[in-house]
């Protein structure tokens, strides 16, 4: 039977989602706890990969097991067995051909900038002295959902197939202290959105025109769009899947 697991987890400590030799990963520590609770090897295949140091507020993987389980005692081992830094919130059986990452059909993450210094939010949201034309940001996150190629804005040497993604939303947000970027699309490329949020930034900064945005996309080069801002203020906060999946 397959099932999706659903888990959160703040990725200080990690080497991102997916397992790498001579690095910890999220995958790694998860499925461990997994095989050694249900007594088999559990295998997980998630809705994305995040890179080192990227936090998921909400997450999904699926895997296959025979075993009987009730779900609510698992989570409550499983929590127990993993480190504070990563939570399971709930386990789900859904069709055998459910797929964690394929079926998903819309993506969320926000981005944390803090522009006072905050002890607090050190390693959890990236620290902006200068000040922000957020106006200006906002018409130029406009322009991304014009647009479909985002190939500017993915890393270099990647193995995709295309680089189209449909953005339904792009706008910053102030929320008390923090000035949050929050992005929604059916898909994202390796680390798309701190490169989007970089080169936002350039916008905010006065340094750059709406204009000059219109340019780095259609130059798609990643070398003309902002710099990647730190991965500590990078939060995948939704992932959505058609109601015959889960609801």
């Amino acid at each position: 039977m397959r099932y999706f697991l659903v888990f959160s987890y703040y990725g200080k400590a990690y080497h991102g989602w997916q397992i790498q030799p001579n690095a910890i990963t999220v995958q790694e520590v998860l499925e461990q706890a997994m095989s050694l609770l249900f007594r088999e090897t559990v295998q997980l295949t998630a809705a994305g990969r995040t890179d080192a140091g990227v936090h998921a507020r909400e997450m999904y993987a699926h895997f296959n097991t025979e075993v009987v389980f009730n779900k609510d005692e698992m989570c409550y081992r499983l929590n127990a067995f993993l480190p504070k830094d990563i939570a399971v919130k709930d386990i789900v059986e859904v069709p055998d051909d459910a797929h964690a990452r394929f079926d998903a059909i819309e993506r969320t993450y926000e981005y944390w900038i803090v522009q006072s210094k905050d002890p607090f939010l050190t390693d959890a949201a990236h620290y902006v002295k200068y000040p922000l034309n957020v106006e200006a940001m906002n018409e130029a996150g406009t322009i991304l959902l014009e647009h479909a190629d985002f190939e500017c804005f993915s890393k270099s040497n990647t193995d995709v197939k295309t680089y189209l993604c449909d953005i339904k939303k792009a706008s910053f947000q102030q929320k008390e202290e923090l000035l949050i970027f929050t992005i929604t699309a059916d898909r994202f490329l390796r680390n798309m959105v701190r490169a989007v949020v970089g080169t936002l930034l350039e916008v905010g900064f006065g340094k750059w025109s709406l204009d000059d945005v219109k340019l780095v996309l259609e130059s798609k080069d990643r070398s003309r769009a902002g710099v990647s801002v730190p991965a500590k203020g990078l939060y995948l906060t939704e992932v959505k899947y058609p109601n015959h999946i889960i609801r």
